[in-house]
């Protein structure tokens, strides 16, 4: 498996615990509106982030066959973006719009996190 497929992996399986934490919020704390909130953005969030992984794999394959390059799909995340945007809005008393958009940049966040403990951990090995 190459580095990059290990790496979308990797990611995969942080927001994968990130989610379950969200879930014992649901079930166990009064913030069901928060919770579902997140759960919500950060689902539309991982779905991005493996419709982004599979466009980058495309692209690459199309830059090595030295094809025509396509798009890497920024209006069907914005699409997903507004989508969330319209089921808080459709269902305000089981969603709320900040932790919406905080869960939709939960995949960004996470790849920050993971590419500054990566490089910590590539540095504390050279050193």
């Amino acid at each position: 498996m190459g580095t990059f497929q290990s790496m979308f992996l990797r990611h995969v399986k942080y927001i994968l615990y990130l989610l379950a934490i969200y879930t014992l919020g649901v079930g166990f704390t009064p913030y069901k509106t928060v919770f579902l909130s997140l759960i919500l953005g950060t689902v539309i969030s991982l779905f991005m982030l493996w419709n982004l992984t599979w466009k980058i794999e495309k692209f690459g394959q199309a830059v090595a066959a030295r094809k025509k390059v396509r798009t890497l799909g920024t209006l069907s995340r914005l699409a997903l973006a507004a989508l969330a945007a319209v089921i808080v809005l459709t269902y305000p008393q089981h969603f709320a719009i900040v932790p919406t958009v905080v869960g939709l940049m939960t995949s960004y966040i996470v790849i920050i996190i993971d590419f500054l403990f990566q490089k910590w951990k590539k540095d504390k090995l050279h050193a």
